[in-house]
């Protein structure tokens, strides 16, 4: 490959991605649109929206070039929280995973001029029974605007408040960099 491009404009993937130690740059195109169909299953939604956000890149990058985009969505029941609007809405969030398990699925999509390759990976994570007092103290702290589920579970919330993991962390940090790694060497 002459190129990665990371098309994501979270710190986190950058970190994760830098992690398995490939030359990589970010490009970032504005306005990707994020919807996906109200009828569509709760745990096809991250892989939709990696492959709508891949989808703009394919008239724009050369021979040999490799993009990957990637979303995160938490599932609790047949709900999928994206990223809350305000405090409010992180609080709603923080209080419907509280005391329950919920499944975190990041959707990755790899794609060259010639191929695409979509795939998702669900990790299930506990969180004991948070107090209000909790809640409110990481919302002012953390500020987790940016998070789907409104938590990061490398902050102060995870570690309070997670009590088990089934699955990859750091899948549930935005990126399953074990599975993409063994993606990457097949693509």
């Amino acid at each position: 490959m002459k190129r990665i491009i990371l098309a994501s404009n979270s710190p986190r993937r950058r970190e994760l991605l830098g992690g398995l130690d490939l030359d990589f740059e970010v490009k970032v195109l504005p306005d990707i649109d994020e919807s996906y169909p109200d009828n569509l299953p709760a745990a096809e939604v991250a892989g939709y929206i990696s492959r709508e956000k891949a989808a703009p890149y394919r008239t724009l990058i050369g021979e040999g070039d490799l993009v990957i985009t990637a979303d995160t969505v938490v599932i609790v029941g047949d709900e999928v929280l994206g990223k809350p609007k305000d405090a409010e809405d992180a609080r709603r969030m923080l209080q419907l995973i509280s005391g329950r398990t919920h499944q975190v699925i990041t959707g990755v999509c790899l794609l060259t001029t010639d191929k695409e390759r979509a795939f998702s990976v669900t990790t299930d994570v506990t969180f004991k029974q948070l107090s209000e007092d909790e809640i409110a103290y990481y919302i002012e702290h953390y500020k987790p605007f940016d998070k789907a589920g409104a938590y990061g579970i490398q902050e102060w919330i995870g570690y309070v408040g997670v009590t088990s993991i089934n699955g990859s962390y750091f899948n549930v940090m935005g990126l399953p960099v074990q599975r993409l790694w063994e993606e990457i060497k097949k693509f």
